[in-house]
């Protein structure tokens, strides 16, 4: 492969470093509602889900119920910290810059949230096309369903078998995958941890990178490789 059709960058964890600032504010409401959690332990476990699919899964596994108030509480907590604290993974504005075909965002945030966080960090700029937010969809399904990245696809009209996706959570790899696309893991976020890398490889990803400084070689390294060789 010369060079891919597309590549779809995650944009929680992987362009912004919003995860933990996520995790800390619903793992303290979690908390408060009966669930004890920590941030991390929450990150670990179920970065790249929105909260209401966190919310239904802790529900299978507690037997608890929350209301469903909870979620809109959580949003708002969420974005008022997002508007104070997030900032751009270091290195991310060269990578992506460095990028020279087309490119786009896939996340299972809004896009009013991801607008914001863009914005606040000065990478918005550099998504001159579309943002996909997976809720905002007609079917509404969101990772670790492949939807938004087979809606990017075709809206770019790639093959997504020629698509890398940049992906920093177990769920999110399960739907690029799940789409045919071919996946590098991200471990450079905050809300990282020891065996992050050997996590996101058993996922489905074929390597996983650290620092955005290593993307391009990577990247290069895997086009002249193809998992049927």
């Amino acid at each position: 492969m010369e060079k891919p059709d597309l590549i779809i960058f995650d944009c929680d964890g992987v362009l912004v470093d919003s995860e933990i600032i996520a995790a800390r504010v619903e793992a303290e409401l979690l908390t408060e509602a009966g669930f004890g959690i920590s941030a991390e332990e929450l990150a670990q476990t179920y970065a790249g889900l929105t909260f209401k699919d966190i919310l239904l899964r802790i529900e299978e596994i507690s037997g608890l119920p929350f209301k469903a108030t909870l979620i809109d509480q959580a949003e708002a907590a969420v974005d008022r910290r997002l508007r104070q604290e997030v900032r751009a993974i270091e290195g991310v504005r060269e990578a992506v810059a460095q990028v020279s075909v087309p490119c786009c965002i896939c996340s299972n945030s809004s896009s009013e949230r991801i607008r914001a966080m863009l914005e606040k960090t000065g990478i918005l700029p550099l998504f001159r096309g579309p943002i996909f937010s997976a809720p905002e969809l007609p079917t509404g399904r969101t990772k670790p369903a492949p939807d938004v990245f087979l809606h990017a696809a075709k809206e770019f009209n790639a093959d997504p078998a020629r698509t890398f996706v940049i992906e920093d959570s177990v769920h999110g790899i399960a739907g690029a995958r799940a789409a045919g696309m071919r996946v590098i893991g991200f471990t450079g976020g905050a809300h990282s941890y020891p065996g992050h890398a050997d996590v996101l490889t058993e996922a489905g990803a074929e390597t996983s990178i650290r620092r955005w400084s290593d993307f391009r070689s990577v990247l290069d390294a895997l086009l002249t490789w193809s998992e049927d060789d």
